[in-house]
């Protein structure tokens, strides 16, 4: 019953808003147009199609914002002022009360926000579709103040989101039944993944642990920061990290006016994505605009802040060797080799002629090379791949949603930056390094310096461990000829009784046929 209450309540916003007329009215055919405007007699529709559109997504709640959120860095799938809306709900999602906050986060901490921070802004700086953020300062024992920035979870959040995820769960397992994709979608485990992350996501102890994860990860690397939490002050509903400086990454007149290498910047986010994927197998997985900005100060001057840490995707050894093997094929174009690695893999059934499968990819994907970012669009060529997928029945994998998801994320927000930039060759180079290393003399010292450890403590080991085995080898032996020499007994034994058996059965016979010669004779 719940389910179908959410139903209807979505079909009501749907009419609110107009949605319905916002999608008939892309469509030319003459019918559809009369439909369109008999469907909108009565209904107020002044507000420009962009902001009812948005303003939908908000009502119907934070699922809907994530879509919302991923659509707006499609500049390339939609109208400007749509995309325009929907970049909104980056971080203009409307606040909920700062008493609610506060509430919050006194009831988190046990004690009275004043006592906690020395100063605390009681108008969120962000406000998200989760949670909210606040800017405050924190006071140390020795007197010195530290700016941090407060995040709140948003109050209700789990009663709605698994409203909405109980719903697709029941679309998903029609979709299983009556679609002949179904199998192939896998839609059940799909949603079943976005369960797992959407519910963690509304635990920000484990978002703290994500950032501290991120950070520690890209030390080093010089073209990222992470904010450091203060653990003292993190819980389930209420975290507080070191505060941030920089600008939107979607202001790029403004970061070009401050002087920022703006094609190094694209190539960068390219960098950064690929290193977080295939190097390290954890990655940021919610990069829209609105939780990256770039830092103006002399000391990290151009490198992106990240922000928002609740969802991460992770990737097996075997799923970052096989994306790896699959993309530095796709670059080199080698369309052979991504075949024989979907049938090796599984996803594809045993019995496909390679030859074949790679013709169809090869037809994917040929067309897009050697262009600009700006002349390409991976949602059409993700598109036309899922078209030849269903004629190869390749199973969609859950684990690797959040990637093309990310992957689709990171392309919006290299067109924004530099429509010029030529996603193949920037990442060509790091994927044939990080392949080689992978196989390299630096891999076997790596994995002999993993192993060091375990091995310095078996070395002492390791004589008697040798003996212990040479010892029970010779009892296996012996072991096993007693019982060859018990169970040549018993087959003996069996024989001989047989044989007797026999004889007696024998001499009865001989014995029976003698009495009665004997009778005759008498």
């Amino acid at each position: 019953m719940t389910r179908l209450y959410r139903g209807i309540y979505i079909l009501w916003i749907v009419l609110r808003f107009g949605l319905d007329e916002l999608l008939l009215s892309g469509f030319k055919q003459p019918w559809l147009i009369r439909l369109t405007r008999v469907l909108t007699i009565g209904r107020n529709l002044s507000a420009p199609r962009g902001q009812r559109l948005r303003q939908a997504l908000e009502h119907l709640g934070p699922i809907f914002v994530k879509l919302g959120q991923v659509l707006s860095t499609r500049r390339d799938l939609l109208p400007n002022d749509i995309a325009d809306e929907l970049a909104k709900l980056q971080d203009q999602v409307p606040p909920f009360p700062s008493e609610v906050a506060v509430a919050s986060i006194e009831r988190a901490f046990v004690r009275p926000v004043d006592q906690i921070f020395s100063r605390f802004d009681r108008v969120p700086v962000a406000s998200a579709s989760i949670a909210q953020v606040h800017f405050a300062s924190l006071r140390n024992s020795s007197g010195q103040e530290r700016e941090v920035a407060v995040k709140v979870l948003r109050p209700g959040m789990l009663k709605v989101i698994d409203k909405d995820l109980e719903l697709m769960r029941t679309m998903a397992v029609w979709l299983d039944r009556l679609s002949t994709d179904g199998k192939r979608l896998k839609p059940r485990e799909v949603v079943a993944e976005f369960d797992k992350y959407l519910h963690d996501e509304l635990d920000l102890v484990r978002e703290a642990s994500n950032a501290t994860q991120l950070r520690r990860n890209m030390e080093g690397l010089n073209l990222v920061l992470i904010p450091e939490m203060v653990w003292d002050y993190c819980t389930r509903d209420v975290i507080v990290m070191e505060r941030m400086h920089g600008i939107p990454i979607s202001h790029v007149d403004a970061l070009r006016q401050a002087g920022v290498d703006i094609p190094k910047l694209a190539r960068d986010g390219v960098t950064i994505f690929f290193t977080q994927v295939f190097r390290d197998g954890f990655f940021h997985a919610d990069m829209h605009p609105g939780n990256i900005q770039v830092s103006l100060a002399p000391a990290t001057f151009g490198q992106y802040v990240s922000l928002d840490f609740g969802i991460v995707g992770t990737l097996t050894e075997f799923d970052k060797e096989y994306l790896a093997q699959n993309f530095t094929a796709f670059f080199r174009r080698d369309y052979k080799r991504v075949a024989e690695l979907h049938i090796e893999s599984g996803w594809v059934p045993a019995h496909t002629r390679v030859d074949e499968l790679e013709s169809a990819i090869r037809s994917v994907c040929e067309p897009y090379f050697d262009r600009p970012l700006k002349e390409i669009s991976l949602g059409m060529v993700l598109m036309r791949l899922f078209q030849t997928s269903r004629r190869f029945q390749v199973e969609i994998q859950p684990q690797l949603v959040l990637l093309q998801k990310t992957l689709l994320n990171i392309e919006g927000l290299g067109r924004q930056l530099d429509p010029e930039l030529d996603l193949w060759s920037t990442a060509k180079p790091f994927l044939e390094k990080w392949m080689l290393e992978q196989i390299g003399p630096q891999r076997l010292w790596k994995q002999l310096k993993d192993e060091a450890p375990r091995l310095a403590k078996m070395l002492p080991e390791l004589p008697r461990l040798v003996h212990a085995f040479l010892q029970r080898d010779k009892d296996e032996e012996r072991r096993q000829l007693m019982e060859l020499i018990q169970m040549q007994q018993r087959t003996n034994r069996t024989l001989q009784a047989i044989l007797l058996l026999a004889l007696g059965f024998f001499a009865g016979l001989v014995i029976t046929a003698l009495l009665g010669v004997w009778s005759l004779a008498g």
